[in-house]
């Protein structure tokens, strides 16, 4: 089998390696993939956004099932593209992927159909949503309606915080487009659980569980990035939990997308919170997440394909799903000065027992050396009987990789290690 992948980062290396496991696989293109992705599949410089290019190509060479791994193709309709040519694909079309390419059509979903989430407001004029925070309860939280790279969330700690990330977003556009609508939601608190799982829009398989760390700096300090590290499973997630999920969250959901004629099919991702009055969704990624791909697929022990391919076909419910029971934790290294600005063009470094625990990222191929592209680098995972093994594990093996200007932060997975305790 042709197989082709769209997109370029550490998630889709993840993948790409996951699927090279299946025998019947012979190429694998990744379009635009990276240098590193370059040890495992065919790249081919086509970026992910450009429809027409990634479905002539597929066209051309004859693909015979395609991943679309991003969420920016996916709310672009790179799906419904692809399968109007007869290709079949993984992932939703577009008018499921809305599910994350707007925040008001989520928010409004889960408030029509009684999924449990935060209280919201949605404004489409600044200054109503000024004048509302002058006496909305503090925190709060500031989303943009549309796509923002991971970083279209702020937690506002004040009054004058939130003003300023409201003004940041509508007035100077920070977020293009998508920052011209906004929902300002109540903080919640509690322990965060992220669940990417395998659907075909009737039976939802979820992956095992992870914690995802997003702020740059140690102890949960600094900027929010798109994850500098996570662990599986997250402790937080006790088998009563997972049941209650699944019984008020993830089948209510597909259910809702039915009743709104926007059938989801591919990976949903429930991004949730732990409260004291229940599990509620924060938000829901139409997609792999990244990094938990990097920790939920090497416990993969199915076939990664066949469980792809029982999502599109509609025969999700006799495929089987498994997962080791074992943990696993990546140790992200980014460029010093992620998520703002940083230098690139670094080379890279790997002893070979790194190479075969890492995934890359943000590299490029040049004279055949990788040489530093991104914020975030590189992302090794270890697998190993007990959490704290795992984590002992990714930041040994993540010391043989090297570039100049690299940084980690020291304490993934610590959080996961004091509520085992």
């Amino acid at each position: 089998m042709k197989l082709l992948v769209v997109g370029g980062g550490g998630r889709e290396h993840a993948i790409i390696r996951s699927l090279k496991k299946n025998p019947q696989v012979e190429t694998i293109y990744a379009l635009p993939g990276n240098g590193g992705i370059a040890a495992d599949a065919t790249c081919v410089p086509i970026g992910a956004t450009e429809i027409d290019k990634i479905v002539a190509f597929a066209v051309e060479n004859a693909i015979d099932y395609a991943v679309v791994a991003p969420d920016d193709p996916l709310v672009l309709g790179c799906v419904d593209a692809l399968e109007e040519k007869g290709i079949p694909c993984f992932g939703p079309r577009a008018n499921a992927a809305i599910i994350e390419g707007s925040k008001v059509f989520s928010k409004n979903l889960m408030h029509k159909y009684g999924i449990p989430t935060a209280e919201y407001a949605v404004f489409d004029q600044m200054d109503e949503a000024l004048s509302y925070l002058d006496t909305a309860p503090i925190p709060t939280v500031v989303k943009a309606d549309g796509l923002a790279l991971g970083k279209g969330v702020i937690i506002a700690e004040t009054r004058e915080a939130a003003k300023t990330a409201v003004r940041d977003m509508m007035e100077a556009g920070v977020f293009g487009k998508s920052g011209s609508r906004v929902v300002i939601e109540e903080f919640l608190t509690g322990p965060e659980v992220s669940v990417l799982a395998f659907t075909d829009g009737k039976v939802v398989k979820p992956m095992v569980s992870s914690m995802d760390h997003k702020r740059a700096g140690d102890n949960d300090t600094g900027l929010n990035t798109g994850g500098m590290g996570t662990v599986a499973p997250n402790p937080y997630y006790t088998p009563e939990i997972a049941e209650r999920c699944m019984k008020e969250i993830f089948l209510p959901t597909i259910a809702a997308m039915n009743a709104e004629g926007r059938t989801f099919r591919g990976c949903l991702y429930f991004g949730l919170m732990l409260t004291p009055n229940g599990p509620k969704v924060i938000e829901y990624n139409c997609r792999f997440g990244d990094p938990e791909t990097q920790v939920v697929l090497p416990l993969l022990e199915s076939d990664l394909l066949t469980i792809m391919r029982a999502c599109t076909n509609g025969t999700l419910a006799e495929t089987e799903a498994h997962f080791a029971d074992k943990h696993a934790c990546c140790v992200i290294l980014a460029s010093k000065g992620y998520p703002q600005s940083y230098q690139k063009g670094f080379p890279i470094t790997m002893t070979e027992e790194a190479a075969q625990h890492t995934y890359v990222a943000g590299a490029k191929l040049e004279n055949g050396q990788l040489l530093t592209s991104g914020g975030r680098v590189t992302g090794t995972t270890a697998i190993a009987d007990t959490l704290e093994q795992a984590i002992r594990e990714a930041y040994r093996i993540s010391d043989g990789v090297r570039f100049e200007n690299a940084y980690r932060r020291s304490d993934i997975g610590q959080r996961a290690l004091q509520a085992l305790k």
